[in-house]
């Protein structure tokens, strides 16, 4: 699985996480953002487009050295200054109550130890500060909930360890973080087990 995890899912995950239909929710989730924010699974910088104008810098959070090089050139076209920050979302190297904004795009469904990371997330943030998410997880419908969760332990073999089960915004709550706007759906053209979508944003409080 070392070849597979380490170079072939970047480069594929890259391709379907790259696809027309993201970009609209990308670009609304990144609104409002400003000043310097933490990015959690920076990914191949697909986020870095749609990065405002008051983004001045952005510390990325990303394991795979194969993504950070894809991401060069989306680093190279945005105006805010990126630096890698870290491996883990479960251990960041960062002052507490130092960040404007957190950003995450579906990557919570593959953090080992979620709540962790979102401890820690929260932790960098200053008091007030947003969270800015879009992540899949837990479908409210029982037939759909139910295959979610009979294919969660083969898609997180295929998939980088993605969870389908997740109750995204109960975990953001529990971990200290106030909901103020979330929209919930199906994602356009994605099976049901995959789509099920949180948009939202929450703060320190």
């Amino acid at each position: 699985m070392g070849l597979y995890q380490d170079q072939l899912l970047p480069r594929f995950q890259d391709k379907v996480m790259s696809r027309k239909a993201t970009r609209e929710p990308r670009a609304r989730v990144c609104a409002g953002l400003h000043g310097e924010i933490v990015e959690v699974g920076f990914g191949t910088g697909l986020n870095a487009p749609h990065y405002p104008a008051e983004v001045v810098k952005v510390l990325a959070v990303e394991p795979s050295a194969v993504c950070m090089r894809l991401a060069e050139p989306r680093i190279a076209r945005t105006s805010a200054r990126v630096e890698l920050a870290g491996l883990s979302g479960e251990h960041l190297d960062l002052p507490s109550d130092e960040f404007d904004g957190v950003l995450s795009t579906w990557t919570l469904c593959t953090i080992p130890d979620v709540g962790v990371a979102l401890t820690e997330l929260r932790r960098v943030l200053q008091r007030g500060g947003s969270f800015h998410f879009i992540e899949h997880g837990h479908a409210p419908d029982p037939k759909v909930a139910r295959w979610q969760g009979r294919l969660e332990p083969l898609n997180k073999r295929l998939a980088g360890g993605c969870h389908l089960t997740r109750d995204i915004p109960r975990l953001i709550e529990d971990a200290g973080f106030a909901i103020e706007h979330l929209n919930k759906y199906y994602f356009k053209g994605e099976p049901k087990v995959f789509g099920h979508t949180f948009e939202g944003r929450a703060v320190k409080v």
